[in-house]
Formats: C-alpha cells, structure tokens, sequence
C-alpha cells in the first residue's frame, strides 16, 4: 500500500486547485454539500481501483449528490447499534436528572462511564467498518454492496494493516483538514476537500489490497 501517495497525488494534477476549491465552496451549503462531497470523495475512491492514472475528479454536482447520499445510508446503518443503545441512554440520563435521586444520579454516573468506554470501542470498529463499506459502495454504485456485512468484514480480515493505516490515514488528514481555519476560516475551502480526497484515495488502496489478498 502507497501511503504517501494519497497525500501526494493531488498535486500531480494541473488543476488541483481549481478541483478542490469547487467541492471547498459546495461544502457551504448545509448538509446537502456535505453530502455531494462525500461523494465526490468517493469518485476518488473509484478512480484509484480502476488505475485511473488521474484520480482526483471534477466534481459533478447531481451524480456525486447520489453517491453521497448512499454512502450516508450504509454509514447510517452501521451507526444504529450504537443509537439503539444512545437514544434511551440519554432519555434514561435526563429523567434520572430531574428526579434528583442522589443513588439514581450515581448509577447513571456508574452507566455514563461505561456507556463511554463501549462507543469508544464502537467508535474504532466503525473507522475500520466504514472505509470497506465505501469502497464497496463506490466500486457497486450500490447501498446493498456496502451493506453486506459479510463480504465487508472478511475484506477488513484479509487486510487488517492496509485498514490499519486507513485509519491512521484518515486521522492525519481530519488535522490537515482543520489546519485552513488558521488562515482566516477561507483555508478549510481547500484543506477540507484535500483531507477527504486523502480518505478517498487510502479507500481504493485498501480495497485493492483486500482484493489482492482474497485471490491469494
């Protein structure tokens, strides 16, 4: 896996700036930008597994919308074992409030530090989870591929390291991503895209190595 290409490939195109400033201006509508540049994002993430020599795409604002808007459904679905558990936990945490039980508030301290160590496991399992959920996804054009929950984990297992460093590669690229508030607020206009063309990119190579390790 080339790590550092994922960094790196973006300025080997002649019109990054111009690539990474229009998706920088979508992301300032509400919600819906976010979505349309996930998806473009995971355009990247197709052009990578088909060697596509350049992969950093122009955005396409209805297709990458679609893209986008399935990603968000299977990243939703993997989310609702945690909201299941979420949900009634902070109801139970509220009503426990209002009833100032000093035993009732320290069980619900007691629950509060549990219930935190489990979304931090989940939370881990999810960073691994949604890169092969995506990838899939992107390479199907499909919400069901992402959501075969089978195929998704025996890639993760096939690969572990290369979804490792999906992993450490996403964490890099949120900080490099939240490095254009410095100048100003206007440099997460190009950070922000640069950081999920990043994800996009470790996205395909992960994919492919998993791909290449099933054929072994």
């Amino acid at each position: 896996m080339k790590f550092g290409d994922a960094f790196t490939y973006v300025f080997q195109d002649q019109d990054w700036f111009k690539k990474l400033i229009i998706p920088g201006l979508v992301m300032l509508i509400p919600i819906l930008g976010q979505i349309v540049v996930l998806g473009w994002s995971l355009k990247v993430t197709q052009n990578v597994i088909r060697n596509d020599p350049s992969p950093l795409p122009e955005l396409d604002f209805g297709g990458d919308l679609s893209m986008g808007f399935k990603a968000l459904v299977v990243s939703l679905v993997y989310s609702l074992p945690f909201l299941v558990i979420y949900i009634p936990f902070m109801i139970i945490t509220a009503v426990a409030g209002n009833s100032g039980d000093d035993t009732m508030m320290t069980i619900m301290g007691i629950a509060g530090a549990c219930f935190g160590l489990i979304a931090a496991l989940y939370g881990i399992v999810i960073a691994f989870i949604i890169p092969a959920a995506y990838a899939r996804t992107a390479v199907e054009d499909s919400i069901g591929a992402g959501l075969k929950f089978g195929e998704v984990f025996a890639m993760i297992k096939k690969a572990f390291v290369p979804y490792l460093l999906v992993v450490l590669g996403t964490i890099v690229s949120s900080f490099i991503g939240s490095l254009g508030s410095i100048a100003c607020v206007i440099g997460v206009l190009v950070t922000m895209p640069y950081a999920m063309a990043i994800n996009g990119h470790l996205y395909g190579q992960a994919y492919m190595e998993a791909k290449d390790l099933q054929t072994l």
